[in-house]
């Protein structure tokens, strides 16, 4: 006979943690009309290291404008493509890294687009993105669950996993990929797509405002009485 062990207690600090941040930040709900289609999320993704969000949002939708096609992106000149993302923290690499996961796609699938993930399930769907030039787990997690996609797969980026990290959820060292496949598990159930994506917008907040790299404010923090570090 297999026992009831009961709930993993992450869970719960989970569900106290959001709470506690709604209450702090408010709401962050992506409205349905920011879900891009999964291309657009992909490439915002591959060009947006170590930039903020509105300048990979820009950056992407001038490219589009721009060219018109994904496979117009790819026959577009690195030089003149890493012009056209001067804005971002590191233009060439951005333009190089572009031009061969789109080169990628294109080879595998005759066109530059994501249809064929719909059939296959989330992690499935993952770990293809992952094969891809310039693309790890956020990115993969980002394009199922951002875009239009709306499947339940947690973002993680380097402020949100050092809240997790600090609050003892997931190994100290853990990467993305580790503190994803630690996370996932111990989420609750009954969080939606949606949910996954609030608790990230929420948990990033937190890291930019208070939970910093240097410097946190401890006493500020609404999830402290949950947190091994700040306890």
């Amino acid at each position: 006979m297999q026992l009831d062990l009961g709930s993993d207690p992450r869970t719960d600090i989970l569900r106290r943690m959001h709470a506690a941040l709604i209450k702090k930040f408010d709401r962050i709900v992506r409205p349905d009309d920011k879900r891009r289609d999964p291309m657009w999320t992909l490439v915002q993704g591959v060009i947006g290291a170590q930039a903020k969000t509105a300048v990979s949002n820009a950056n992407t939708d001038r490219l589009i404008a721009d060219y018109g096609s994904w496979e117009k992106v790819l026959e577009a000149p690195t030089e003149t493509l890493t012009v056209k993302l001067k804005t971002a923290t590191f233009p060439s690499i951005a333009a190089e890294r572009l031009q061969a996961c789109l080169q990628e796609i294109i080879a595998q699938r005759g066109a530059a687009k994501l249809d064929h993930l719909e059939t296959l399930d989330t992690a499935d769907a993952m770990a293809w993105l992952e094969t891809l030039p310039g693309v790890a787990r956020k990115i993969s997690a980002g394009v199922m669950n951002t875009s239009q996609f709306n499947r339940r797969a947690l973002v993680l980026d380097a402020g949100h996993r050092r809240v997790v990290q600090r609050m003892g959820l997931v190994p100290g060292k853990a990467d993305t990929a580790r503190a994803y496949d630690a996370l996932m598990p111990i989420l609750p159930p009954e969080w939606s797509a949606e949910d996954m994506d609030e608790h990230h917008l929420l948990s990033k907040r937190l890291a930019q405002t208070l939970c910093r790299p240097k410097k946190p404010d401890c006493a500020s923090c609404p999830v402290r009485s949950d947190c091994e570090t700040g306890r």
